[in-house]
């Protein structure tokens, strides 16, 4: 009994196309989910720095026992940070500004658009 062998390999051209066709579906739906879950990371990042620095604004109004009206700014508040970034402030993650306010009951807040002061969420 002969086996025929076929001497051709490989992939057509319409298997090749089908499977360009699904990665760019897949990619056509996973792209935007990534890009959306980043903004969203760097929004809760941001947000959770604004938490930590109206803490740390409250421990400096006591501890210096400050009147609510008195200014500040965000370097009165680095001893009650705890700052791993060479004992600075940690930048904002979506590539904004942090504000001081202009009194004690006023709370730091990010120049992000999309970034909240911590008590308007």
């Amino acid at each position: 009994m002969k086996i025929k062998s076929s001497s051709k390999s490989g992939f057509t051209l319409v298997e090749i196309m089908i499977v360009v066709a699904i990665i760019g579906l897949l990619a056509a739906i996973a792209i935007p989910n990534f890009v959306r879950a980043r903004t969203q990371s760097q929004m809760n990042a941001c947000i959770n720095n604004l938490r930590q620095m109206e803490t740390a604004l409250q421990e400096y109004a006591m501890d210096s026992k400050l009147p609510s009206n008195a200014s500040y700014v965000l370097d009165d508040l680095k001893p009650y940070l705890r700052l791993s970034s060479g004992g600075q402030i940690p930048p904002c993650p979506g590539g904004g500004t942090y504000i001081a306010g202009t009194a004690i009951t006023n709370s730091p807040t990010c120049s992000f658009a999309t970034a909240t002061p911590p008590h308007s969420r």
